[in-house]
Formats: structure tokens, sequence, C-alpha cells
């Protein structure tokens, strides 16, 4: 797997937005986990369903380089047991149209629904994507939401935790959370309360302070407990994969996974064991 997912990309002429060196280490997590989960379940469920809530161009430039790497979803469609479905979401325009001429390239025979805008104002026609199960034809889902901040809504994730459906998450923590801390506790700042899906958050804060807890581990802690109101499975700070910068080593954001069965998270311990480039599961 870990050879057809680092194929090198070259450059196509279309838009290409410059990346951080780590965010190689985040597609490498987000492809391992979507090949053991594409695998492990294509003969559990009727159908399997990828959605990216934001979803890019496909390919990414690293900064200061010339090196061209593929997104997650040109890695999604690229696993060995391809899923039956695939839905991304794009708020920019040129980016959604590089994404699907790439697309086109990489899996041409894949079905695919593209949508243009805000994740946070699509969740009906995200769900419209996405098959209704029934006993006979039963339908799982894997949602990718890679925001570059805390942008997403809990409401989002609330509306799609309907369907039958297991979410990676990038909590965008230090890179965000704790870069705008100050503007972010104000009383009168909703930014935090719409992504935690709370409003008594603060008096929780305070409380962890005095415990010497740090903002950005505070607020991933309670996503996790938001999920948990959903009927998801609790899910560890150390659970979770810290991703760091390359330059000096700095913490940017946890990669967290949130499933409603443990057999998920037998499948990210596996990711986070063999997160390598060369990693190869030779059982799937």
């Amino acid at each position: 797997m870990a050879g057809r997912s680092e194929i090198a990309a070259s450059d196509d002429g279309l838009i290409c937005p410059e990346v951080g060196g780590w965010t190689e280490t985040k597609h490498r997590l987000v492809s391992l986990y979507s090949e053991l989960f594409s695998f492990g379940m294509k003969d559990k469920w009727g159908k399997r369903v990828y959605v990216e809530l934001h979803a890019g161009a496909g390919y990414g430039r690293i900064r200061g380089t010339s090196k061209i790497i593929l997104g997650s979803p040109l890695r999604s469609l690229m696993v060995k047991h391809p899923f039956n479905k695939y839905v991304f979401c794009e708020e920019n325009a040129e980016k959604l149209d590089a994404l699907k001429i790439r697309v086109k390239r990489t899996a041409p025979d894949a079905e695919v629904a593209y949508l243009l805008g805000d994740c946070n104002k699509l969740t009906d026609a995200i769900l419209a994507e996405i098959p209704y199960g029934s006993t006979k034809d039963t339908v799982l889902s894997l949602c990718f939401a890679d925001p570059f901040d805390i942008s997403l809504k809990f409401s989002t994730i609330r509306a799609l935790s309907r369907r039958y459906i297991d979410f990676l998450v990038l909590l965008a923590v230090y890179s965000d959370a704790n870069r705008a801390y100050k503007r972010y506790v104000m009383e009168d700042a909703l930014k935090v309360d719409e992504f935690l899906g709370s409003e008594t958050w603060r008096d929780r804060w305070r409380i962890a302070q005095q415990q010497s807890v740090t903002f950005p581990k505070f607020v991933a802690a309670e996503f996790a407990k938001s999920m948990e109101s959903l009927d998801y499975l609790p899910t560890p700070l150390h659970a979770m994969k810290c991703v760091r910068s390359d330059e000096k080593n700095l913490r940017l954001y946890y990669v967290a996974l949130f499933s409603r069965k443990e057999l998920a998270f037998k499948f990210w311990d596996e990711v986070l064991k063999y997160e390598t480039d060369q990693t190869n599961f030779s059982w799937s």
C-alpha cells in the first residue's frame, strides 16, 4: 500500500497549494487507516463510503521545495480495496475543479460526488450523497475532517453522526486554538463554543487551569467528550496522534479517531504502530 500512496506527482499546471513537510505525516496516517478500514469492512458491510470535508486540490507542494505530494482524496482512491463511493467537499472552486481532473486521472471509474462550499453549510447535501442502508444492504462511512483551524462546527459532526459513520478529525488545538487563545476565551467569542458544541466549557476550563492543564489538551479532551455524547467510544489524548512541525518540532495538531466500534481502534493502533513510508500490511 505504501508504494502506491507514495507515488511521486508531477506538476500538471493546476493549482497546487504549498504545504508544510509535516503534511506527509497527516496524509500517511489517513491513507493507512483508510486502507485498513476499506479492507476490514468490505465483507462486513454492503457499501463503504469515504467522505472528506476539506478535500483541497488533491496535490500539495512541500514548502521550500519542488516536491509535490498526493493529498488524502487521491490516496483514498488508491487503496487496495476501494470504497464504493466518495464524497469530496471543498470551499474553494479552483481547488475543487483541480481535484475533479486529478481524480478522473487517478481513478476514472470511481463513483465520486463533489460538493462546493463550506462543509458546515452542506450537511444535508452530504447526507443526501450517502446511500441509505437497509438490513440487506448496509452502509458504513469514514469521514475525514481536515480543517486548517477549529472552524469545523460540532453541529456538522452531530448531523452526520445520524448515519453509521466513523470520523478522523484534525484537531488544530496548537496551531490555531493555542495561538488565538486570548481571543477565543473571551465571553463573546463563539468559535470554541461551536467547535465543541458547548457553551459551558469555560467553567470547566477554569477548573482545568487550576490543575495545570494546557489549553490545547483541554480543548482536545473536550472535543472527545462531545463525541462521547453522540455515543462514540472514548478517545483519550494518548490515543490521538500529535503531529509536529519539521523545522522546530513544535506541536501543531492532533489527528483523532472517533468510532462506535472497538475494531476501529484496533485498526488505529496498527496505523500508529506502522506509520512509516515503507509500511506494508501483509494481511490486507
